[in-house]
């Protein structure tokens, strides 16, 4: 199967000879291969974003409305088909995948709201029969980038607001998992949308820089590694673009000695191995806080040895990891942890799955005793490896989350309430949870981390969503009536 580009409201294929092949991770089978844009197939989608863009910005805010309301009630009713591509592609779980399309979901009805969202301010008589008010208004061409472990909610995280807002888009899902995009595309011109203000091009690095360097695309929006994204938001600021860039993580769990145990305990297992590990949000370095660590230990592994691992079709816990060549890379992480003392309480390498032999595999795996300097701690995994850490107090355990380069998410478990308190004022990181491993906020909230975790100033959806796909216009504005004076040249002053 071949699989091409969504421009000007249809399937097309490109000028580009490059191919990459996508796979079936439960299987390891290929099931098709996916064209890889040309600069110039870029500029081709930026070309008809353009030309969409100048229509739409000028479409009413009933219009727009109009057709994101029929955009949710197209992916409501066909989530589960949504939910078969991501999990033929991606390889998590069904649950897993419908639970994804959920949360995309929730960033469609936030805006569907968007009337509200870019509401201006009026203020009368500022000077004397003076008027002053502000606009938001679209930017115009946006692009998309975004990652292979969320095909559907990450890009459902920007587009509907960049449409909303009145933008043109050009998305570029990872290559890895394409198709949810392709059907997202094709489904918001069934809702309504004209040809062109959605548009998908699937590539590698030469479609992201030709995005980055082609003068029409006024903002990029991205999410995948610290790496990249740095690289992202360089190149594209150098270029005179809006960027938003989410990058990596290292989430920290911190347990506190008068804590449920089983209710922590089950946190562990759910934020750490869920989707395999391959969440930006993951909990993968767990912070034991005093006596709690050898108990807490042991109701973790537990409850790993309950999980199954296998095909996401076949009702199992945790599928494959998305490719052979990561899949292999997690691997040689978990032999790094045992290579430097970490004690590997339940080794992933060991795993008998519930598919085929060629499937992508690896079990859920769990180190205690990890220290900071072993790269099991340093580096974001991305897969199914939870590192335990033991600290002594509660100051410890702010300082280690605070010393991490990332400060993404990060959550803390406790029945104390004036700790939990404490622990959300001091600790430097984007988004926090109290008793609650996976602290994603809701769609009329924004998604975003601190420090090398994000690379510039606003955040995913929500108001830092509608701010960062529109521009601010104030007018000040005077209607002259019988009463006008004449010239004056003097300098103008508030009377």
């Amino acid at each position: 199967m071949s699989i091409g580009h969504f421009i000007d409201g249809k399937r097309v294929g490109g000028s580009s000879e490059r191919r990459a092949d996508v796979f079936d991770p439960a299987t390891g089978r290929r099931t098709g291969q996916v064209e890889l844009a040309s600069a110039a197939d870029v500029a081709g989608a930026v070309d008809a974003a353009e030309r969409a863009a100048r229509a739409w910005r000028d479409a009413s805010l009933a219009k727009r409305t109009a057709v994101l309301f029929a955009f949710r009630e197209l992916v409501k009713a066909r989530r589960g088909r949504l939910a078969e591509v991501i999990t033929a592609e991606h390889g998590k779980v069904l649950a897993d995948a419908a639970g994804e399309v959920q949360r995309g979901l929730e960033v469609i009805e936030y805006a569907c709201g968007i009337p509200s969202a870019v509401r201006g301010g009026f203020s009368e008589n500022v000077s004397t029969e003076v008027d002053s008010y502000s606009l938001r208004q679209p930017l115009g061409v946006v692009a998309v980038i975004s990652p292979f472990n969320f095909p559907v909610m990450v890009p459902l995280w920007f587009v509907p607001v960049a449409v909303a807002c009145g933008n043109a888009v050009v998305l570029k899902p990872s290559e890895k998992d394409p198709s949810a995009a392709l059907l997202l595309a094709e489904w918001f011109v069934e809702a309504g949308l004209p040809d062109g203000v959605l548009n998908v091009v699937n590539g590698d690095k030469e479609a992201v820089d030709a995005l980055l360097d082609h003068p029409g695309v006024k903002a990029v929006s991205f999410v995948g590694s610290t790496p990249v994204a740095r690289y992202v938001h360089q190149r594209g600021s150098l270029a005179g673009k809006r960027v938003q860039a989410l990058g990596g993580a290292k989430n920290h769990m911190v347990v506190l000695p008068d804590a449920d145990l089983d209710l922590a305990a089950d946190a562990a297992v759910n934020a750490g191995f869920g989707s395999a590990g391959e969440r930006c949000m993951a909990i993968s370095a767990l912070v034991a806080v005093g006596p709690v660590a050898d108990a807490l230990v042991a109701k973790i592994a537990e409850r790993m040895t309950r999980l199954r691992t296998g095909d996401g079709r076949r009702g199992c816990d945790m599928g494959p990891l998305v490719t052979a060549a990561h899949a292999a890379k997690v691997r040689s992480y978990v032999e790094s942890g045992v290579e430097a003392g970490a004690v590997p309480v339940v080794d992933g390498r060991d795993v008998t799955p519930d598919g085929e032999a060629d499937g992508f595999w690896l079990g859920p795996t769990l180190f205690d005793h990890v220290t900071p300097e072993m790269s099991i701690y340093t580096d974001e995994i991305f897969g199914p490896v939870l590192s335990v850490v033991r600290v002594g107090s509660y100051d410890e355990a702010v300082d280690l989350v605070n010393a991490n380069p990332y400060g993404n998410g990060t959550a803390i478990f406790t029945n104390d309430g004036g700790a939990a308190r404490r622990y959300q004022h001091e600790v430097e990181v984007g988004m926090v949870g109290i008793n609650v491993p996976i602290p994603v906020p809701m769609a009329y909230y924004s998604f975003g981390g601190w420090k090398s975790s994000l690379f510039g100033d606003l955040h995913a959806h929500g108001a830092d969503g509608v701010s960062f796909f529109t521009r601010g216009k104030v007018v000040t504005s005077r209607w002259l009536d019988p009463r006008h004076g004449g010239v004056n040249l003097g300098f103008p002053t508030q009377t």
